[in-house]
């Protein structure tokens, strides 16, 4: 057993790697090669190796990947598009899932509702980690990125809720009012204790000051927001995403080498989080092949077909058909809608969700498979058009976050060298040194302007490291140029995007500078 773990565990890691090279060789997605080793990998591993509890998915997987979606999520923004959002994070959802069930109830002999309702919820919620990754890649309209990320992140609790429903009615009989209830009391619940969980991490988070253990506390926190909810029957899925939504917006507090060690941490473990999933769904392929009737293949892609059409057509159907008729702030483009309308892809959510679905219940094999088709045929065929279709549409290489960009590192350096001159004319800083800084900041500025000037993307100009020593000033000129920043944000000058980089950035030259003045 011990040796077959180990086989697992090395293949895993080797799946990741390899895939991550030939995917760009051969252009083809990464999570069809890494579903094609985990497959061949079962074939080395014992039955016992290769099942997963489903519990131990929900548990393992979705905490940390919630969490991280919410805590990153930009919150003016998304409170600009909060309709748009809320339409298609609850509305297409809700009637996703719905129309999941009932296609495939009807078409799928000896299918319980309650089972074609899990798979429904399964694949209603859509993962924006592939289609913002093309979208930003392309240059394409910011609002377009937010949208998308605010929408996979409310209708991963929506369809998590929609799920537990189903499992509900997979172990006994729900009626509509005991449905509404229960509800009512997970979201509420679920909300309330994330709340209260983000309070109470927000107080002892800045009892620790080093990196290492404020990044410990940052991976136990979606699993103190999600397990415990779990048991306190309330939604564990909104606790975790209210938990991170709520610390992601007060992340200033924290410490340069905390945010940038733990900026590489997080972005490793989500990786590592969403590629193993992958591999475990090919582990189980072979499984769920195997308990698949093997005389019924035809009825069995026909069913494939029947739940990736509904899921691709009914969404393309919403944002063209149902979202003009919403009024909104700010309108949203025919083609716009057509590019959110083809972004819905379905990735590790729908997979843990899937491969989470009780033992218990009827015909799991074919849940699990439809989940996969819909999954693979989503990343295979719309991730790879994407693009195009941008392109096509004209709506490819916007130049207005490389503008809003350099405004805000104007703005930062007009303060840096206004807070300069006041130190200056205190007498907190002689004038030798000064003029050192003065002259840097200068020449940074001088190159952001030529950058503004010629609408183009260029440096902030050469690093120049002044003699060592003046930490206090240096750390006294961050502070002021972060404070700026976050003014900019404030008022609506830069965007979450835009504030991110250039803080990561004063991050980095904070450590940086810190160190060599020790």
């Amino acid at each position: 057993m011990g040796d077959q773990l180990f086989i697992l565990a090395l293949g895993v890691g080797l799946a990741m790697v390899v895939s991550g090279v030939l995917a760009r060789r051969l252009r083809v997605p990464e999570p069809f090669l890494l579903v094609l080793f985990g497959a061949a990998l079962s074939l080395l591993l014992s039955a016992e190796v290769v099942h997963v509890e489903p519990e131990v998915v929900l548990t393992a997987f979705l905490p940390p990947l919630l969490y991280r979606a919410a805590f990153l999520t930009a919150p003016r923004e998304t409170r600009h598009d909060a309709v748009p959002i809320s339409v298609l994070a609850v509305g297409l959802t809700c009637v996703t899932g719905l129309c999941v069930m009932v296609v495939l109830g009807i078409t799928v002999p000896g299918l319980t509702w309650a089972a074609a309702l899990a798979l429904g919820a399964a694949v209603a919620p859509t993962d924006a980690v592939a289609a913002t990754s093309v979208l930003e890649r392309v240059g394409a309209p910011r609002r377009l990125v937010t949208i998308l990320e605010g929408e996979s992140l409310l209708n991963d609790g929506v369809a998590l809720t929609m799920f537990g429903l189903a499992v509900d009615g997979l172990t006994g009989q729900v009626t509509a009012a005991h449905g509404a209830l229960t509800l009512l009391r997970i979201v509420c619940g679920g909300i309330l204790y994330g709340l209260v969980v983000a309070w109470v991490i927000g107080r002892v988070r800045p009892l620790f000051h080093d990196p290492r253990s404020q990044i410990v506390l940052s991976l136990l926190t979606p699993f103190v927001a999600y397990i415990p909810a779990v048991h306190l029957g309330v939604s564990g899925v909104l606790a975790t995403i209210v938990t991170g939504f709520s610390l992601g917006i007060t992340g200033h507090v924290l410490q340069p080498a905390s945010r940038l060690t733990g900026q590489v941490f997080w972005n490793v473990l989500i990786h590592l989080l969403g590629a193993t999933l992958f591999v475990l769904l090919g582990l189980q392929i072979v499984t769920v092949f195997q308990h698949l009737d093997g005389t019924a293949w035809s009825r069995y892609a026909l069913a494939g077909l029947v739940a990736v059409a509904t899921v691709i057509l009914l969404r393309l159907a919403w944002t063209v058909l149902v979202l003009p008729l919403v009024p909104l702030r700010e309108p949203i483009e025919r083609k716009q809608r057509l590019v959110l309308g083809w972004a819905g892809m379905r990735g590790a959510i729908t997979l843990a969700v899937a491969l989470s679905i009780p033992l218990s219940a009827g015909n799991r094999s074919l849940l699990i498979f439809l989940a996969a088709c819909v999954v693979l045929v989503s990343l295979g065929l719309q991730a790879t058009t994407l693009g195009p279709l941008l392109r096509r549409v004209g709506l490819s290489e916007s130049r207005t976050e490389i503008l809003e960009e350099t405004t805000a590192r104007e703005a930062m350096l007009e303060v840096a060298l206004a807070r300069l001159d006041e130190l200056a004319a205190d007498g907190r800083v002689d004038e030798r040194t000064a003029e050192v800084f003065r002259q840097l900041f200068e020449l940074r500025l001088d190159r952001v302007r030529a950058i503004l000037e010629d609408d183009l993307l260029g440096e902030t100009g050469p690093e120049v490291d002044p003699q060592a020593g003046h930490g206090g000033l240096r750390r006294e000129l961050i502070r002021a140029q972060r404070e700026k920043l976050r003014q900019l944000y404030e008022k609506g000058a830069i965007g979450a995007d835009t504030l991110r980089k250039l803080n990561h950035e004063l991050d980095v030259e904070e450590r940086r500078r810190v160190s060599g003045d020790r």
